[in-house]
């Protein structure tokens, strides 16, 4: 579960260290994500490291500024792969319904969310913060019921814009404060103001929302 842990701690977009330096020997060991490594590269997958192999995972460190880029296999390599993996297609494993037209995801477990038609990919993924525990958001198939651009809580005394019902009191809403803020919500889908309004822009009544996972911690 690198990736959720990732996705809880920053952005989608990882910066590891500083400008990439000059890079280095290649090392000869085979690292403990090299068939993960292999796959994404495109390489033939063996699981054992070759002078090539090597090459393509220290270019792929390099680019994007992993320390030390010695073409090592390790977690925090296969963690930004994981990464791009997500950003490239957030529903590689089929588990938001690709049969329902336009629909929400919301990856608890990742704790991010998308939108796609069918299997197309329309916006994100991006990061979200859910229910905390004893407030979890519900999981399960969803319709939004009830939109609402300029929402004041009268429970919990907070502005929520561009709130979307789905689900009794629980809505994707922008916050002022971080996403990655712990403990979570009270249950709403909190997401940064500029992909509130752009759920705002692309969602409507009646359309599906599809929550799974569970989040870490809950």
């Amino acid at each position: 579960m690198l990736l959720g842990a990732l996705g809880l701690a920053a952005p989608l977009t990882v910066a590891i260290g500083g400008s990439a330096e000059a890079a280095p020997a290649c090392t000869t060991r085979t690292g403990p994500y090299q068939k993960e490594a292999e796959k994404f590269l495109g390489r033939p997958v063996d699981g054992q490291q070759s002078p090539a192999d090597c090459k393509a995972i220290q270019d792929f460190q390099t680019g994007h500024g992993i320390t030390p880029n010695i073409g090592f296999a390790g977690p925090i390599t296969w963690g930004v792969m994981q990464e791009e993996i997500t950003r490239r297609d957030p529903n590689a494993e089929g588990k938001c319904p690709v049969d329902k037209g336009r629909i929400a995801c919301v990856d608890l477990t990742r704790q991010i969310s998308w939108i796609q038609d069918g299997k197309a990919l329309k916006f994100g993924p991006v990061p979200v913060r859910t229910g905390r525990d004893g407030y979890e958001t519900r999981t399960g198939a969803k319709k939004i019921y009830w939109r609402s651009a300029d929402h004041w809580s009268t429970i919990y005394k907070v502005r929520m814009p561009y709130a979307q019902f789905f689900d009794g009191g629980q809505a994707f809403h922008a916050i002022d404060g971080s996403v990655w803020s712990p403990p979570g919500s009270h249950g709403c889908v909190n997401m940064r103001i500029a992909d509130a309004k752009k759920y705002w822009s692309m969602l409507g009544n009646g359309d599906d929302v599809f929550v799974y996972g569970r989040k870490p911690g809950t």
